[in-house]
């Protein structure tokens, strides 16, 4: 942890942080950190406040949350108008956002290995992953309804 008995440059906060000097500004830009006072040459000059607000806009991000949501949660967190059950509900929110990236993630991962599987490798210019990534969507549906066990295909 640092200990601040003066302000920083943006070089030292960055480097405090972990959070790269173009991203602090990108930030102050687009108003999840506040603009920081500046010297009498012009330079930048980050407080205690700068360096605990970025490592918990660092710390979001590493979790996942968007800038909307982090710029959510530090309205929340900026006002002293939160509750533990407020900050919960968003934390269980993002929980199931994950949830249901993972499996779509999974599910890409399946169909990108079925179409590995159908390419032996070689050195003809034809390539079954070329073919499916030009497929249309209708066919693709076509195939994936044909394939279903008679019980379980769609009424047509």
């Amino acid at each position: 942890m640092i200990t601040m008995t003066r302000s920083l440059t943006i070089g030292k906060l960055s480097e405090a942080t972990g959070v790269h000097l173009e991203t602090v500004r990108y930030y102050e830009r687009i108003g999840l950190m506040p603009r920081p006072a500046r010297t009498g040459g012009g330079y930048r000059s980050y407080e205690p406040e700068h360096v605990g607000r970025l490592n918990f806009i660092r710390r979001s991000r590493e979790l996942g949350f968007t800038l909307d949501e982090v710029r959510g949660l530090l309205r929340l967190v900026d006002g002293h108008r939160y509750t533990c059950a407020q900050i919960h509900e968003i934390t269980v929110r993002h929980a199931g956002d994950i949830r249901r990236k993972i499996a779509d993630l999974r599910r890409l991962e399946r169909v990108l290995t079925g179409m590995a599987a159908q390419c032996e490798g070689g050195q003809i210019p034809e390539c079954p992953i070329v073919d499916a990534l030009f497929e249309t969507r209708e066919k693709r549906m076509r195939d994936a309804r044909l394939s279903m066990p008679q019980a379980k295909r769609p009424f047509r």
